[in-house]
């Protein structure tokens, strides 16, 4: 399903909310994107129609399982674009998340999965020797982890500054 630069960021918005709050109101997307609760209602609706969030006028935003592995989608892609920015080509970490989220929207898919195998390739990210499940949010944030090491490691060996 191909959706929207702007429905990406909504779709994301909602995912990492939904992680640290009870309940999600257009006001807290409002706030968090720095837009007009307008914007926020019309986005919503659109999300709504294409079966990524559950919400009634004044209610609660869900999202639903196709929102979550959408978000989930969207924040890999960026993670990717970030390490390789910041992690092998050294950009400054700021500077490397503000172009990673600028950059994810024009690489295709092909493109994504080479930048993967090229990451994991060259930071060893194969050899983790733990019977890892990627679907696991604890095997996710472990090898966040190894990757963040790998990645301080490569850097200090080239002197530069860790993301």
């Amino acid at each position: 399903m191909q959706i929207t630069n702007s429905q990406e960021e909504y779709i994301k918005t909602i995912y990492i909310l939904s992680k640290t709050e009870k309940e999600i109101r257009v006001t807290d997307i409002a706030n968090k994107l720095k837009i007009t609760k307008p914007s926020v209602n019309r986005a919503i609706k659109n999300l709504a129609e294409i079966d990524l969030i559950q919400y009634k006028t004044y209610g609660e935003i869900k999202i639903t399982e196709k929102g979550k592995q959408q978000a989930q989608k969207i924040l890999k892609k960026e993670d990717l674009l970030k390490i390789f920015l910041a992690g092998v080509l050294g950009i400054e970490t700021k500077k490397a998340e503000k172009e990673a989220i600028s950059m994810k929207h024009a690489i295709s898919q092909e493109t994504e999965e080479e930048l993967e195998k090229y990451i994991n390739k060259l930071l060893n990210l194969n050899n983790l020797d733990c019977g890892y499940d990627e679907k696991s949010e604890k095997c996710k944030n472990c090898t966040k982890i190894t990757l963040r090491n790998r990645i301080k490691e490569k850097l200090d060996e080239k002197g530069l500054t860790a993301i």
